[in-house]
């Protein structure tokens, strides 16, 4: 299932080409999830936000965090042995 497919359900993110290179942002609105998850992940409250950003709803931010569970739920990480890591060949 594409990342596009997922973002149906919440109405307030939506993803646009034109916009912040096609990022998910709140919809009417230039502002990314991922900025959103950055300004929390720095401390700032969820009142702060809706203080600083008077134009935003309390549901567009959750929308921004369960968007940002979803991406994160379906992302896929390998994991490469580091150079001089136990059993890892050293030798080129």
């Amino acid at each position: 299932m594409l990342l596009k497919e997922k973002l149906v359900n919440w109405r307030e993110i939506i993803i646009d080409p034109e916009v912040l290179a096609g990022k998910p942002i709140i919809k009417g609105t230039r502002i990314s999830v991922e900025f959103i998850v950055d300004l929390l992940g720095r401390g700032w409250s969820i009142e702060r936000i809706l203080k600083e950003y008077d134009h935003l709803k309390r549901d567009d931010i959750q929308a921004c965090l369960a968007c940002a569970g979803q991406v994160l739920k379906s992302e896929r990480v390998y994991l490469f042995p580091e150079k001089g890591a136990a059993g890892a060949d050293i030798s080129q």
